[in-house]
């Protein structure tokens, strides 16, 4: 019997933001409990830190520059054979969107059999009661960051009605395969959360951040464009972060107590023996790094690096971290392998299915991975005298201000810049020269620019080859050759054809 497929996906979730990679507050402790039993990455990444261009890149196992989705308003451009919906579907599944979408696929889809919508500031879904439907009107009118308590019960938010629908919608599909991707929208923005979530990390207990809005001055431009909008919409916006940081704390441990309700109610109907399930997130939030809030220039580590981990029947427990660099692309061709059918045309991820089950892989071929950020042009200066008002709102109400500002916009998504991560180092490299050498085993948050050192220059060297490697090797081969033999790996492979696999 196939096994059942589940994809838990958070929106804006940091990596490191959690015991298992070594955080000082306790904040997923069921997530690092699951992910240790079975194969957890630390050195996961997303094909590019904006929602729908990764959600696209997950769904299709292609990366931006080739599913043409670079930026949220562009998801009209997207280009692709096969997702994958369209593929489980093929495969004889019961398939299921519950939560938040954000990506190509529509409701009405051919490949979606149940579709059950959740937003950041809106769409909601059928409400099951008025508690619900004034917990969504309430939220549409929230700002960036809520200093009270959210003053709805639990049972109104997100992820507890996501879970609650998951959970039946699988009651009634468990006696065939089911595909089921659980979408929930935090710990995005809006930063709100209930009792006891809101109080149990007070701002004045987080451990102190690693680097403050000073290093804004050497970040450049779209950073400090980003610090600009915050303040101008917010005069009280550096004050905020720590409530900032103390609510999206609090969020991350009530997706925890979610997914665990979650998964305790799919051992109930013992379905866990033959479900695979994999966790993910689109990609991370600054949480107060650089005195920022959510996310907007560039590839900084802590945007790009997601969580990833695969439980289920046939994949290996190991407490440790994978070695292996990993792609938020990858998810899509491993699933295909993982129902046994053949990786799609055109796709560019590559199948994790041997790293999971302890067979053999080429080691090379998982030593590096590669990101991508920007919809082209020229980049943004001061001397553009863009308005900033262009980008954000402040509306004045009863109830107080109400405060919205768009990070992913004309500034901060100019240009074009690629990344790759190999070991300890990582490659950041803009259309317009500026090159960017951190090493990130020390300098996680990228506040020390080694390119150009004396003794950096050998590493610098080796990452510009595998950066342009990448580039090829992400370049869309859509459409195949009409009259000459296409030659691909079956698992995408090519460390074991390159000189240097």
């Amino acid at each position: 019997m196939k096994p059942n497929i589940i994809v838990v996906m958070t929106d804006q979730q940091r990596a490191d933001v959690s015991a298992r990679e070594g955080f000082p507050i306790d904040t997923t402790p069921f997530m690092d409990s699951l992910a240790r039993s079975g194969v957890w990455f630390d050195k996961a990444y997303t094909t590019s830190p904006i929602c729908v261009a990764a959600r696209c890149s997950m769904l299709t196992g292609r990366y931006p520059g080739a599913h043409r989705v670079r930026e949220n308003g562009s998801v009209q451009h997207i280009s692709y054979t096969h997702d994958l919906f369209d593929i489980m579907k093929k495969q004889g599944y019961a398939t299921a969107l519950i939560g938040k979408n954000h990506s190509h696929l529509k409701p009405d889809s051919a490949s979606i059999d149940h579709y059950f919508g959740l937003e950041h500031y809106g769409d909601a879904g059928p409400f099951r009661n008025e508690d619900e439907r004034a917990f969504i009107e309430w939220l549409s009118r929230c700002s960036v960051n809520q200093t009270e308590p959210a003053p709805f019960p639990l049972q109104s938010q997100n992820p507890y009605r996501g879970v609650t629908e998951a959970l039946e919608w699988i009651e009634g599909v468990k006696e065939h395969p089911f595909f089921l991707w659980l979408s929930f929208p935090e710990p995005h923005n809006p930063y709100q959360v209930p009792e006891p979530y809101y109080s149990m990390f007070p701002p004045e207990t987080l451990p102190p951040l690693q680097s403050s809005a000073q290093a804004l001055e050497t970040k450049g431009f779209k950073w400090q464009w980003c610090r600009k909008q915050g303040e101008h919409f917010n005069p009280a916006f550096d004050a905020d972060i720590g409530r900032v940081r103390s609510n999206y704390f609090g969020m991350l441990r009530l997706l925890d107590d979610q997914l665990r309700r979650f998964v305790t109610g799919l051992e109930s109907q013992e379905l866990m023996k033959n479900t695979i399930l994999v966790f993910v997130s689109d990609h991370g939030d600054f949480v107060g790094e650089y005195g920022l809030i959510k996310k907007g220039p560039e590839l900084p580590d802590i945007l790009l690096r997601i969580p990833m981990f695969w439980i289920g029947p046939g994949i290996q427990r190991d407490e440790r971290p994978h070695a292996a660099h990993v792609s938020l692309a990858d998810l899509m061709p491993t699933l295909c392998e993982a129902v046994g059918t053949e990786i799609p045309a055109g796709v560019q991820g590559r199948s994790l299915w041997p790293l999971l089950t302890g067979a053999e892989y080429p080691a090379q071929e998982f030593s590096s991975v590669y990101g991508e950020h920007g919809f082209g042009g020229l980049e943004f200066s001061e001397e553009d005298g863009l308005d900033i008002s262009r980008f954000g709102k402040r509306t004045e109400t009863e109830q107080g201000a109400i405060v919205r500002f768009d990070e992913l916009n004309t500034v901060t998504q100019a240009g074009f810049m690629r990344t790759v991560r190999k070991g300890d180092w990582k490659l950041n490299v803009s259309m317009q020269g500026n090159v960017q050498l951190y090493r990130i085993s020390s300098d996680p948050l990228e506040l020390n620019n080694r390119h150009g050192e004396p003794d950096t220059k050998d590493i610098e060297a080796e990452l510009f080859h595998e950066l342009v490697i990448w580039m090829m090797r992400s370049q869309d081969p859509l459409p195949y050759p009409g009259q000459y033999a296409y030659k691909k790996d079956a698992r995408n492979y090519l460390a074991p054809y390159s000189i240097r696999g």
